[in-house]
């Protein structure tokens, strides 16, 4: 029953999400996937009817470069989280004493609750200076010789220290989740890897990650939906860059969350109210990703029971 309304309440959104961008979805086409421009234009201008929507002149609007830069910035999160979280798992549930885990376990969950705008806060006074002063230039020296890691003098002109970054928030939720599992493993399987002469790493390598894949992914489904939909930490870090693409990894870009919320403000002053319904859409279109990203996963889940059970 509670599944239930659940599932209702996210089709319930996505409805009206479509129902109010729809006059953005008629004037803005297929094109606002694929074009990288979002002007709101003249708007001291007389609104003109373009396609039966009134709008201001010359207002386009494509979100190529926030697909492209939430999609980047989620896939740098899940790098980085999903080692440290896995690490941070293991750590908590098979190198801590047991009086000692819960008290740490406990502080690990406490950064999930931490509000993200700290977390944005931190990352632009203390993580970035950090990156661009240290990590960046070592980046640059060993790996520039990768496109995406190469960073040219042309370049630099164009690149802030307000970089993209990972973040970091996803690394609690994958923790947790993880730990719990481990911990739920049966003694048996333990004893019975040691018993057979297995080392500690490899009976946790061999024995107990394999029993936990399905809740490994299950938690990467979560921790990809939270990076994902991610604001205010991304808003104060990533540059909040419009209308170009990334070149590399150093480039500041804007996620569609990050940007919703930068533009609210300014789209409200658009007469047309045009603005605000393609701002709806980019929320439409970061809601279909998020359902995308979480089908494909149940898909991965749905094949891994299956080989589990024929194993």
């Amino acid at each position: 029953m509670l599944g239930s309304l659940v599932a209702g309440s996210l089709i319930l959104i996505v409805i009206f999400l479509l129902i109010y961008a729809w006059p953005a979805v008629r004037f803005n086409g297929l094109h606002f996937l694929t074009l990288n421009n979002w002007d709101m234009g003249n708007t001291y201008g007389n609104p003109i009817t373009v396609r039966g929507q009134q709008v201001l002149p010359g207002a386009r609007y494509g979100i190529l470069f926030l697909i492209a830069g939430t999609l980047l910035s989620t896939l740098i999160a899940l790098a980085i989280a999903v080692p440290v979280g896995v690490g941070a798992a293991l750590f908590l549930a098979e190198g801590v004493p047991p009086q000692l885990r819960s008290w740490l376990s406990f502080f690990v969950e406490l950064l999930a609750a931490i509000p993200s705008v700290v977390y944005g806060l931190w990352g632009y006074v203390v993580v970035i200076p950090f990156l661009g002063h240290h990590v960046f230039p070592f980046m640059v020296r060993w790996f520039g010789f990768v496109p995406f890691f190469n960073w040219s003098g042309r370049q630099r002109l164009r690149t802030s220290y307000h970089q993209s970054g990972a973040n970091l928030m996803i690394v609690p939720l994958i923790t947790a989740t993880l730990r719990d599992a481990l911990v739920a493993q049966p003694l048996t399987l333990r004893e019975a890897a040691i018993g057979l002469g297995a080392s500690r790493f490899e009976t946790l390598r061999q024995v107990l990650l394999p029993g936990v894949q399905r809740v490994l992914i299950g938690s990467g489904i979560l921790a990809t939906g939270r990076a994902l939909g991610e604001t205010m930490a991304v808003l104060m870090v990533s540059g909040n860059a419009l209308n170009y693409l990334p070149g590399n990894i150093y480039t500041p870009i804007s996620t569609m969350g990050a940007f919703i919320v930068s533009q609210l403000d300014s789209a409200l002053e658009d007469p047309t109210g045009m603005a605000v319904k393609s701002l709806a859409e980019v929320a439409l279109a970061l809601c279909l990703i998020s359902v995308a990203v979480n089908s494909l996963a149940r898909v991965l889940l749905y094949y891994e029971g299956r080989r589990s059970k024929a194993a």
